[in-house]
């Protein structure tokens, strides 16, 4: 498959970021992504602006938190971000990052009970879009007898890709990408790890078309060091590049002129597929 290369937005003001994502089609990349914060710049509201100023790339998260949303929220904002972008979104899913820096607003904190939400979270919104109106786990219930709301809200894509985070070797965290359209590896996996992992998921049954990303820095001004970069990746069987720029402040004068330089230099030649 050919790599594609998407763009994690770091941060900045919703105009600032809106910009940049417009300039990142303007200058061939092929998605942006922008990350869920417990307060801040809105991603929906953000991805919703994107989809209106921007006909190509893909526009997702990187990534949403979903045990710490509503799952019928969610659902609701990524259709409705679908259908204005005339089915282009993705919607990136993970249990949610443990750090210093997040703020204590009260969400479940245990691992287990995490990953047990995000699973039925991604049940219960597979339900929504496919016109169901009840869905009742251990963690949710959902229950309407409204039937026009489904036909109101149905996303233009027949499957929204839901990528999600999981951890090579970990066979419980592997099995849930065997339910989603991609994977965003955790940890930070070699090269030959990626591989081992395609393997597996291919022997699982998991489609060819399946996605895993892959993330990292490369230079705006050297060309040939930026497809050494990304290559063994793409080799590897990775079908996303995602450039990133995560150290802090995300949102700086110097990381805002960093990022719109990156952005408009363009993505990454691969060998024989760009000029």
């Amino acid at each position: 498959m050919t790599l594609k290369f998407g763009v994690i937005l770091p941060g900045g003001t919703a105009r600032e970021q809106l910009d940049q994502a417009v300039l990142a089609e303007r200058a061939g990349w092929d998605g942006v992504f922008v990350w869920e914060a417990a307060y801040g710049v809105d991603a929906w509201s953000l991805l919703a602006a994107m989809a209106a100023r921007t006909t190509r790339v893909r526009l997702g998260t990187m990534l949403t938190p979903l045990p710490w949303r509503r799952p019928w929220k969610v659902a609701s904002q990524v259709a409705t971000v679908d259908q204005l972008s005339g089915g282009r979104v993705v919607l990136g899913i993970g249990v949610g990052a443990l750090t210093t820096d997040l703020p204590l607003t009260g969400e479940q904190t245990g691992l287990r009970e995490r990953a047990a939400m995000m699973d039925e979270g991604i049940d219960l919104m597979r339900a929504l879009w496919s016109g169901e109106r009840s869905y009742h786990g251990a963690h949710y219930d959902y229950e309407t007898d409204r039937d026009d709301l489904s036909d109101v809200v149905r996303p233009v894509q027949e499957r929204i890709p839901i990528w999600v985070v999981a951890i090579w070797p970990r066979l419980k965290s592997m099995r849930r990408v065997l339910r989603c359209d991609g994977v965003i590896p955790g940890h930070e996996p070699s090269t030959e790890a990626v591989r081992e992992m395609r393997a597996w998921l291919s022997a699982q049954g998991a489609p060819p078309t399946l996605d895993v990303l892959a993330e990292g820095e490369t230079p705006a001004d050297d060309g040939a060091r930026a497809t050494a970069l990304v290559e063994p990746w793409a080799e590897a069987g990775c079908t996303w590049w995602m450039e990133t720029r995560w150290e802090m402040p995300h949102h700086s004068p110097d990381r805002m002129a960093e990022i719109r330089a990156r952005i408009a230099a363009g993505p990454p030649a691969l060998s024989g597929s760009r000029s």
